[in-house]
């Protein structure tokens, strides 16, 4: 058990880059909030921007974005779709504050950091160790420092999310 919450707050994977406020709406299309199935939204992940973008997309990549990441509408469908097609973690700027709620709840790490911009290009591959906060790239030979996820959010995406976290923790 120790062995895999070590792989989960460290990860590994080649960089797809974004811009500043990439909305649920680019992330998944309206027209597939009929489903809530992960895999079947994460084929439609970011089509409505970048076309076979999930095609591109090899387990254990890392989406890394500007400011203002998932604004829009609050739907759990857009960390979801994410994670379906094989995204391990997003890193950006700044998240909107309901992609940040919703992507806890589904288990989708992310960190915040300022000028990641600066040390990341497509395709590059970085390590994120979650619990220390830092980011690196392997590409470059670069790091930056940023806030570590909180403990207590560390436990939910260990969990595989609050409903998975519920189910493990014994409330008072």
């Amino acid at each position: 058990m120790v062995e895999n919450i070590y792989k989960i707050m460290i990860i590994k994977g080649r960089v797809h880059k974004f811009g500043n406020d990439v909305n649920t709406d680019d992330i998944i299309a309206a027209k597939y909030l009929v489903s809530t199935n992960s895999r079947e939204l994460g084929s439609h992940c970011m089509e409505t921007i970048r076309p076979g973008f999930s095609k591109a997309v090899k387990a254990g990549d890392i989406i890394v974005a500007g400011k203002n990441f998932g604004c829009g509408s609050s739907r759990e469908h857009a960390p979801l779709a994410i994670k379906g097609c094989g995204i391990k973690a997003v890193v950006a700027e700044s998240f909107a504050a309901i992609f940040f709620r919703n992507a806890i709840n589904i288990g989708l790490p992310f960190l915040e950091c300022t000028n990641i911009d600066s040390i990341v290009r497509n395709n590059e591959t970085l390590e994120i160790n979650l619990k220390d906060g830092i980011i690196r790239n392997l590409s470059r030979g670069k790091m930056l420092k940023t806030h570590p996820f909180p403990e207590f959010l560390q436990d939910i995406i260990k969990a595989g999310g609050l409903i998975e976290w519920t189910k493990l923790t014994k409330l008072p």
